[in-house]
């Protein structure tokens, strides 16, 4: 069938040519036909060659790239196509003893705006852009067929929806859903809430770094940071930790977590949960901790936020470099997408220097290969992280 073409203006075709996924309004010249938001057109240089497939928005991302074929047919084959090379790469990445991953990862897997996440026999789908939400009904169709899943959750909400025109969706999609289930990550038993709980349940993108940290907690006295469920927690005892403090505002959270260290065989008693804001944890406490973890919520959900966000990004960096022992480690982290790797590692070095500290990088750290990226899309790199060893001086 032939779609409704963009053109863009002379030389702003480089971008999508070395590998980038969106084109921005401003580069556009002129648009052939009526299309509208979600519609799928084919995108143009200047001197009309063919760039390659996508969906339109009348926003300022005014094309995500589907695929440079030009002459493909955007239909329930090619989205099948594409959930299949989903599927595939995560039997390879995907550890054994776990059943809770990220499946479908937008940009990364060619499928800008879904995100699918497995919560062993139950899936939660984000629909994010009014092109992937037209496709709604089919992906539901494809994902029953090829998962056969007991259940889909349907969590799609936030920013970009808005962007895009479109309401927020929560609720059923497919089959039943309860409210909690529970998962194997790496042989360790975590209770998810499905419907209420941040992001999709639980924060599949940390499962790498979990391992990671654990791995540096035998004997450790530990302090967990915005702990949510108390994933990292369960991972520094499992690993023998001498002791977990973790710290969470959410009560609900906290609970969660206790559920969790019990049902891997570790007693809270000795492993205490604090219901607290961290920052004010920090100011009312005087522990020192060998290793420290900070995951907390993104702080900037858009660039205007991002100089406010630095500043408690900064804070709570610094104290906890001040909690640290000598030759502690810190493994702290922003999920914030608007905050660039330069700017955040610049944050927490200012942190590490006023505590009177330095710092040796151990590792950069980002989200497990179940969260595939665009090498070009730098933007779909939105957990960074870093494991540095602190010393006086």
């Amino acid at each position: 069938m032939g779609y409704p073409r963009i053109v863009l203006k002379k030389g702003r075709d480089a971008a999508l040519r070395h590998g980038h996924p969106w084109l921005f309004s401003g580069a556009m010249a002129g648009v052939e036909g009526s299309p509208e938001t979600g519609d799928v057109v084919l995108a143009a240089d200047a001197g009309g060659r063919p760039l390659g497939l996508g969906f339109f928005s009348t926003g300022d991302i005014a094309f995500r790239l589907l695929t440079y074929d030009p002459s493909a047919m955007i239909d329930a084959l090619f989205w099948r196509r594409r959930i299949e090379r989903a599927l595939a790469l995560r039997k390879r990445v995907v550890p054994p003893e776990t059943d809770a991953c990220r499946l479908i990862n937008a940009e990364g897997d060619g499928m800008p705006g879904l995100v699918v996440d497995r919560y062993g026999d139950h899936l939660v789908m984000t629909v994010g852009t009014a092109g992937m939400d037209r496709q709604r009904e089919t992906l539901l169709e494809l994902l029953g067929e090829t998962l056969a899943p007991a259940g889909i959750y349907e969590r799609s909400e936030g920013r970009s929806r808005r962007l895009e025109g479109l309401y927020d969706r929560i609720g059923l999609a497919a089959g039943e859903v309860p409210e909690t289930v529970e998962i194997r990550e790496n042989g360790l038993c975590f209770t998810v809430d499905l419907l209420a709980g941040q992001k999709t349940g639980f924060f599949l993108d940390q499962r790498l770094n979990r391992e990671i940290v654990g791995s540096l907690c035998p004997g450790a006295e530990v302090l967990n940071c915005f702990s949510y469920t108390g994933a990292f927690s369960v991972y520094a005892a499992r690993a023998g930790a001498r002791r977990v403090v973790s710290v969470e505002a959410s009560a609900a959270a906290n609970e969660i977590a206790g559920q969790n260290l019990v049902r891997n065989g570790h007693a809270p008693d000795r492993h205490p949960l604090v219901t607290a804001s961290v920052f004010d944890y920090f100011r009312e406490s005087q522990e020192r901790f060998d290793l420290i973890v900070l995951d907390p919520p993104a702080f900037a959900k858009s660039r205007k936020d991002v100089e406010r966000s630095a500043r408690g990004y900064k804070e709570i960096n610094l104290q906890a470099a001040k909690a640290l022992r000598e030759g502690g480690i810190l493994a702290t982290f922003s999920c914030s997408n608007p905050l660039d790797p330069e700017l955040f590692e610049r944050i927490v070095l200012g942190a590490v220097r006023d505590a009177g500290k330095t710092a040796q990088l151990l590792r950069v750290l980002g989200a497990g290969p179940d969260h595939p990226v665009n090498l070009a899309h730098s933007e779909g790199r939105y957990l960074k992280g870093l494991l540095l060893c602190l010393h006086a001086g």
